[in-house]
């Protein structure tokens, strides 16, 4: 059995992508294909199999085409990752010379952290807090 505390990925945490039209598009998605959106776009929940008690969520989101969220990289999506114990694994990235963006940002439903891989892919890390997230 792994290490609950040990630093990586534990799952997609979101979704997002370029759109030339956010309203449009998040419209279309609820019309056929039933998604439930709101001004972010949609989000589900779902149990963890190892850990049915736990409930994780994952975000759906469409941004505008002109976005600078997505910078540096020149790609039309990014991966948001739930990960476990950040700090531990920013200190592996940091061997490792992975290139970090910015600081650690702190929310009341986690905390996130950007980086790049090898093909300029922008990367958002997560660690959830997932109580705050069904207030």
């Amino acid at each position: 059995m792994s290490n609950s505390k040990e630093p990586k990925v534990t799952g997609i945490g979101g979704i997002f992508f370029f759109s030339d039209n956010v309203q449009e598009i998040k419209d279309w998605y609820s019309k056929n294909l039933g998604f439930n959106t709101d001004q972010w776009g949609a989000t589900f929940a779902s149990r963890n199999i190892n850990k049915p008690d736990e409930v994780n969520y994952l975000q759906w989101s469409p941004f505008q085409s002109d976005t600078k969220y997505f910078e540096p990289s020149k790609k039309e999506f990014m991966i948001n990752y739930r990960v476990q114990n950040l700090d531990a694994l920013l200190v592996k990235l940091k061997e490792n010379n992975v290139e970090i963006l910015g600081e650690v940002q702190t929310y009341d439903y986690g905390r996130f952290v950007h980086i790049i891989d090898p093909e300029g892919n922008k990367i958002e890390l997560w660690e959830p807090i997932d109580d705050e997230l069904v207030k």
